[in-house]
């Protein structure tokens, strides 16, 4: 018997995986499929320091009008994707008001701008160093207003949370990235962030770490998780105390262990295009909702969020951003000939669920990362294997609160 069964082979999963091994626990994890292949795959490759406040619902009247009609490329949804989680989604948007969104920041902040640290050793041991660079993102504006939105918002994130950001006028952006087609008014170069040219990658080689210090990692259905004894198991594998970190999927399985997580599914599409003259930098194109990733595989589009029960064959997120990229760049084909669609696991309260799972003895939760898992995965395992050890843990992350 394992001492403790890790489910979910994503960043959460294997660094979970990591963070009680390193404090001489037994762990194996159970994982369906291949490591890093499921939502840790499917994002702009960004370990956001400077990502401070966490996404808030657009609740401007005029970004709503957008939305509702369909017209804007923040959110796209459709009626039976928003029915099936409109209490979610009324919840998020409550949350996402000043008061709502202050105080998630409050615990969001102390997270985040510890995600490079965290990363830092686990990048040089697993011996992934070629997959990272650490120079940052740009974050285009491009209009006068949207430039000093910028300068107030660098402001306050550098005397708030110490992020750094140097702002560049349209001649220094086109110094740093030449490849850039037109006249831009500016952007913020957001120099904390590091950048990945192939997330997934960086998860398989956390996951060979993981198995070279002695753990070890069996395929086996999670959905089949059960009591054994004081214990679990999963298929042929037992341990003492399992973690769930299943993202998305996280919140059905837990359901029938008596905890119902409200989760917000934020569905994403990725997709490969050829690129000779890539940018220097990964670049965020907030007004078409877009980011530009260079990635091993070619120019990475990836999309904001969208509220459907199933992927679109054609999403018009990822068509709008492709014809911002084919603005900015000389780019050429895809890569892939379908898009990559995944879910992001988003809580309404904008926190991740971390820690104990309350009326389930040896049972511990870990997901809800929103956009961030791929960021946050080493910050928050660490405080999890911290409270397995015997620790308080974050109560403002506690599990316990769902049941409220």
């Amino acid at each position: 018997m394992a001492e403790i069964l890790v489910l979910g082979a994503g960043m959460v999963g294997v660094t979970t995986g990591l963070a009680l091994q390193a404090r001489g626990h037994q762990v194996v994890i159970v994982e369906r499929g291949v490591p890093g292949r499921e939502t840790s795959y499917g994002n702009a490759g960004l370990i956001q320091t400077e990502a401070v406040e966490p996404y808030a619902m657009p609740l401007a009247p005029g970004a709503l009008i957008q939305i509702a009609l369909g017209r804007g490329y923040d959110v796209k949804w459709n009626v039976p994707g928003l029915l099936s989680q409109v209490s979610a989604v009324w919840t998020y948007a409550l949350n996402s008001l000043p008061a709502g969104h202050r105080r998630a920041t409050l615990t969001w902040g102390r997270l985040i701008r510890q995600s490079t640290d965290r990363h830092a050793p686990l990048i040089a041991a697993a011996g992934a160093d070629t997959l990272i660079r650490r120079d940052g993102y740009i974050e285009l504006h491009r209009t006068p207003a949207g430039m000093e939105r910028a300068r107030i918002t660098a402001r306050r994130f550098r005397d708030d949370f110490g992020v750094e950001a140097r702002l560049l006028d349209g001649r220094a952006l086109r110094a740093l990235e030449p490849a850039i087609r037109i006249e831009v008014e500016g952007a913020t170069h957001w120099s904390d962030t590091w950048a990945c040219s192939d997330p997934g990658g960086l998860v398989a080689a956390y996951a060979s770490l993981f198995e070279r210090r002695g753990g070890r990692i069996v395929n086996g259905d999670a959905g089949d998780l059960h009591r054994a004894g004081s214990g679990w198991r999963v298929d042929e594998t037992t341990g003492e105390h399992a973690v769930v970190a299943l993202g998305p999927w996280s919140p059905m399985l837990l359901q029938r262990f008596g905890l119902t997580v409200p989760m917000v599914f934020k569905r994403g599409y990725h997709r490969h295009y050829r690129i000779q003259r890539p940018p220097h930098h990964p670049i965020a194109d907030f007004d078409n909702s877009v980011v530009l990733s260079p990635m091993r595989r070619g120019l990475r589009i990836a999309t904001a969020a969208e509220l459907t029960r199933h992927p679109r064959l054609t999403p018009p997120q990822l068509k709008h951003g492709e014809k911002a990229a084919r603005e900015l760049f000389d780019i050429g084909a895809p890569v892939e000939a379908e898009p990559w669609t995944g879910r992001r696991p988003c809580i309404p309260d904008m926190l991740p669920a971390v820690g104990r799972v309350p009326d389930q003895p040896n049972l511990w939760a870990h997901f809800g990362h929103g956009h961030q898992g791929f960021t946050l995965g080493p910050v928050t395992a660490e405080i999890l294997a911290d409270e397995m050890d015997g620790g308080q843990g974050w109560a403002e992350m506690n599990p316990a609160r769902f049941k409220r």
